[in-house]
């Protein structure tokens, strides 16, 4: 008996990635309590990424007494406000920084991931993710999705089909796998 090999086609290859990486999923948010630090989460939380957002962050790290846990949530949170303006260097060292602070903490990870999908770094976003993905994170569907932009960028389709799956699975009629699984053709041989 032939074991049936899944074979997964993307339709659209030229434009495809391209509406991909503009569909980063921006990472996940830490939530912390009181003070600037909390301003800065609901900020995050709230998707927001305006100036006085992440002036609400950068005063809280200068100002507050934050702990490590703390200190790194207010570093992802103002991370991912950056990600968000694809500021990605600069995102990426708040992520940096709060892996240094709280390296067991999966969402320094994804966030990190997302923002080497951002600047086409695919392999090092696939190895970001699944060390975010090891560790656990609150909204998993994001590191699939993040993950299958990263695979769609090396050129494995299979991958990427399966992730985005995995990411529309675990969030049921999230527009953003929705989309992109339109643009794959399967086939069993």
């Amino acid at each position: 008996m032939r074991a049936r090999i899944l074979k997964v086609a993307k339709k659209a290859i030229a434009a495809g990635l391209f509406a991909a990486v503009a569909g980063v999923a921006h990472g996940s948010v830490s939530i912390i309590g009181g003070g600037l630090a909390e301003v800065c989460s609901k900020a995050a939380l709230a998707e927001r990424s305006d100036t006085d957002s992440i002036k609400s962050c950068d005063t809280s790290l200068e100002l507050e007494d934050l702990d490590a846990h703390d200190r790194a949530g207010t570093l992802i949170n103002r991370g991912v406000m950056k990600l968000r303006r694809n500021e990605f260097e600069p995102a990426r060292s708040d992520f940096d920084a709060a892996i240094a602070l709280q390296p067991s903490l999966g969402e320094s990870w994804v966030n990190r991931g997302a923002a080497d999908v951002g600047e086409k770094r695919y392999q090092a976003a696939l190895d970001d993710i699944n060390s975010a993905l090891k560790l656990g994170v609150k909204e998993p569907e994001k590191a699939y999705f993040n993950r299958a932009l990263a695979y769609e960028g090396l050129d494995d389709e299979k991958s990427a089909y399966l992730d985005y799956l995995q990411a529309l699975t675990l969030k049921p009629g999230w527009a953003l796998p929705e989309h992109e699984l339109l643009r794959f053709t399967v086939s069993h041989k």
